[in-house]
């Protein structure tokens, strides 16, 4: 049974993936102020992993981290399984694992191509799959992805784009599949979010503010402020849908 706090998720059991830093670690932290029991992979940030779990469990009810890579099958179906063991179940999944590597495509390295496909895709669909069969009807698959799948703003974005852009289709898809079941897909299409990975300053951060009409990054509490919505029961209609928070960064 959930010990979690009152909330709009109170007794449901959320698996975040990449869930220690930066977008994945907002969400952790919303979804437990809604009062949901948590799981969350990690790879290389366990200091980070165990920081949260002590914050977040302060206020709420089971916070566990996994390590885990999503690029490794094997590994992400023993995570799913050690999630489902030590929350109970299994209701909502959110696939917020990813990387980018920018470069020209004449000069992308097969290798890292390779490594993008298998860790921002490949690992998306073995969550699901593995999450499959701990999921029942109300259950949510929501999955972050990037505006790059609909705006590209500048060079060697190219097979970024073209992998969320597949994360925007297989959310399409899943939805069609997965409706009859009860269980809602939805994809959450982050523009430029502040983050230690992607600072706000420097870099393409001037290019990237000039081409929004709010001309800011957002935050990571932005992007969790969506995936609480989507996770909760106000959203039992909205399925196969992608959600840009991106401040406007396709008008």
């Amino acid at each position: 049974m959930s010990t979690g706090s009152s909330g709009p998720l109170s007794g449901r059991k959320a698996l975040v993936t990449g869930g220690s830093r930066g977008i994945g670690a907002g969400i952790v932290r919303r979804l437990a102020a809604d009062g949901a029991d948590i799981a969350f992979t990690f790879k290389s940030s366990p200091a980070a992993a165990e920081s949260l779990c002590a914050e977040t469990a302060a206020s709420s009810g089971i916070v566990t981290a996994i390590a885990a890579n999503s690029a490794d099958l094997a590994e992400v179906e023993a995570a799913v399984e050690a999630a489902v063991a030590a929350l109970g179940g299994l209701d909502i999944l959110v696939n917020n694992v990813g990387a980018g590597y920018v470069a020209p495509i004449d000069s992308y390295p097969q290798e890292k191509f390779d490594e993008m496909v298998a860790l921002n895709l490949g690992g998306t669909f073995a969550f699901i799959r593995h999450s499959l069969p701990h999921l029942g009807r109300g259950s949510r698959v929501i999955n972050i992805g990037s505006i790059n799948a609909e705006r590209v703003q500048s060079p060697g974005l190219a097979i970024y784009a073209m992998i969320k852009g597949a994360i925007a289709s297989l959310t399409k898809g899943m939805a069609r599949d997965l409706g009859p079941r009860g269980i809602t897909v939805n994809n959450v299409q982050c523009g430029p979010v502040a983050t230690d990975a992607n600072p706000d300053e420097g870099g393409h951060a001037d290019l990237a503010r000039s081409l929004m009409p709010l001309g800011r990054y957002g935050t990571a509490d932005e992007v969790a402020n969506v995936v609480s919505f989507l996770a909760g029961p106000g959203s039992d209609y909205v399925t196969g849908a992608s959600w840009n928070v991106d401040g406007g960064f396709t008008v």
